[in-house]
């Protein structure tokens, strides 16, 4: 990975989330996810051209359904069913997949290689070892708290490589 690459300011994300939901969108610096976040978190994998891992980018469970719920112009009630069951309905893990691929915006760089999504893990699945270890590094990383006015707040993590 190229040395121009960075890590996207916290306005910048703030800002993302708002334009997508439609709604105000409050960001604050916060703890990193943990490996207990992990089964229940919602993890995507950006990779170069050449499909080295660029980035991993990880939302909690109260994070992902808030914010798929609200980009679906969906009830609250249907964020708070999906935490209580611990896992992330198809329908907002739909909504979530395009917020995390919109997302790859903040991540390309002019003269940098081409970011690309490349894999979407939800609750429940398998988090490769790589990606996982990376997400859980320190270095290069953004940890923020998110709200979703009405909704909800979460865990965001993204980790650069």
């Amino acid at each position: 990975m190229s040395d121009t690459s960075v890590i996207p300011a916290s306005l910048a994300v703030r800002n993302l989330f708002e334009d997508l939901l439609g709604r105000d969108v409050n960001v604050a610096s916060g703890d990193p996810m943990t490996a207990d976040d992990l089964p229940t978190g919602t993890i995507a994998i950006y990779t170069d051209p050449s499909q080295q891992l660029c980035a991993v980018c990880g939302m909690t469970l109260s994070l992902a359904a808030n914010a798929g719920a609200a980009l679906g112009l969906l009830p609250v009630g249907a964020a708070e069913d999906s935490i209580e069951e611990k896992q992330l309905f198809p329908n907002l893990a739909e909504n979530v997949f395009e917020l995390f691929n919109i997302f790859t915006s903040l991540l390309n760089r002019e003269g940098a290689p081409h970011v690309k999504l490349y894999q979407v893990i939800y609750p429940g699945q398998n988090l490769p070892n790589d990606a996982r270890a990376q997400l859980l590094a320190l270095g290069k990383r953004l940890d923020l708290l998110i709200e979703v006015s009405r909704y909800g707040k979460g865990k965001f993590s993204l980790s650069m490589v």
